[in-house]
């Protein structure tokens, strides 16, 4: 087996139990959070909300400071920090007894939660760039199998041995995958060209947000998420208005895994797709298929019409993180693809930040039925900047940087 096809392996499972492990605890928090003292109802869930989201505030800060790390280091030493960083702020999570701790871990549990993304830019950078999108893909399944398995396992190990050896447990699979990734990962150098640039941070950066393209990318990225994210937290609710069995959180686990499994069986097809025809054809298709299945989960009347048409809006959403990916994979010059992934990461977490609180206000106002219909026309403008980035030909991305780095010298 070459060197190559053993990393991604190992990744792919690494991304199982480290996708799994970050999920697990979902069916349980506000349940935990009850265990720390006598609290009302309102209490519970403002906390439940302030401690999901904290990790992706500091992942948002944090994500493109590992990839710079990473262009400089390598990909392998920062999968390991936050690796065995993730295995230590979950194990502890396990002994607080305070919400103001626990929430303070979750914050540090964001400043080493890029293992994810760092293990798809570990392998967008030894891939080449005409099947990165079928290998990001492929990947893709791996994080989104134990995003699926994930909660109902977590849920089970904590029926059965409580919350603190949950934790524990967690943290132990966490550990598995940073030691399979010590022991098992050989990175292969990026020989860099001799007419490389060494781009500033503010040069980068700068680039990002003046290149029509790129930060087209960008706001999609952030868009994509926003709409996912947005109709989650409210899920359980909308079942529970569309049935009148008395197992509702089975169900709404149930009706949350057939967007998973949406992803996981054509995630891979969508990426091959992308190598095939230009990645960006492929993502406004997505766009354009997520508006057409997401709105008439609105009008739904029955729990498995919502069920059918999550599956097909998983199919549609499951295939564009790897082609977003694999885009920037194509512009990017290799030795700072990194720290412009990272970017990109944080632009995927402002987007799991805005739509939780998007869907959790608008809601509010117009009910969770308009919540879908307004997502709906959230993928309807990614399509737009899409489109307008792809109107007329851009300048390439890396001749756009060498230019911001002399002006900002000059």
């Amino acid at each position: 087996m070459n060197v190559q096809k053993r990393n991604f392996i190992i990744i792919w499972i690494s991304n199982v139990l480290v996708a799994g492990t970050m999920t697990m605890i979902m069916p349980f928090l506000s349940l935990y959070i009850e265990t720390f003292g006598d609290y009302s109802d309102a209490y519970v869930q403002k906390w439940s909300g302030l401690i999901f989201g904290a990790t992706f505030v500091t992942a948002f800060i944090m994500s493109p400071v590992w990839g710079r790390v990473a262009d400089k280091y390598g990909f392998k030493p920062i999968l390991l920090v936050n690796g065995f960083g993730i295995a230590t702020s979950v194990f502890l999570m396990g002994f607080v007894n305070s919400v103001e701790t626990f929430f303070i871990l979750r914050l540090l549990n964001g400043v080493v939660s890029g293992f994810i993304p760092t293990s798809l830019a570990f392998i967008s950078s030894q891939t080449a760039k005409e099947e990165a999108g079928k290998m990001l893909g492929t990947l893709q399944m791996g994080s989104v199998t134990g995003t699926l398995f994930g909660p109902l396992l977590g849920g089970l190990l904590a029926d059965a041995f409580g919350f603190q050896y949950t934790f524990i447990i967690t943290s132990v699979s966490v550990i598995i995958a940073a030691l399979l990734v010590l022991f098992g990962i050989r990175e292969q150098i990026r020989v860099k060209s001799s007419k490389a640039i060494p781009y500033s941070r503010k040069s980068i950066l700068s680039g990002l947000l003046h290149h029509r393209l790129m930060l087209n990318v960008m706001i999609v990225t952030s868009l994509i998420q926003i709409g996912n994210f947005s109709i989650q937290p409210l899920l359980s609710l909308y079942v529970a208005q569309l049935t009148e069995a008395k197992d509702v959180a089975f169900l709404a686990g149930l009706t949350f895994s057939a967007t998973g499994l949406g992803n996981l069986l054509f995630a891979r097809q969508w990426g091959k797709l992308g190598d095939d025809i230009g990645y960006e054809k492929v993502l406004s298709l997505l766009l354009v298929l997520s508006c057409v299945f997401i709105v008439p989960q609105a009008f739904v009347t029955t729990l498995w019409q919502l069920i059918i048409l999550r599956i097909l809006f998983g199919i549609a959403i499951g295939g564009m993180i790897p082609l977003t990916t694999a885009l920037i994979r194509r512009e990017a010059p290799v030795h700072i693809q990194g720290e412009v992934m990272g970017y990109n990461t944080s632009f995927r977490f402002l987007g799991n930040i805005i739509g939780p609180m998007f869907g959790g206000i608008l809601s509010a106002f117009i009910g969770i039925s308009s919540v879908l219909i307004v997502t709906g026309f959230l993928f309807l403008l990614g399509f737009a900047f899409l489109f307008y980035a792809n109107r007329k030909p851009g300048k390439d991305f890396e001749d756009f940087l060498a230019s911001e780095e002399h002006s900002q010298k000059s």
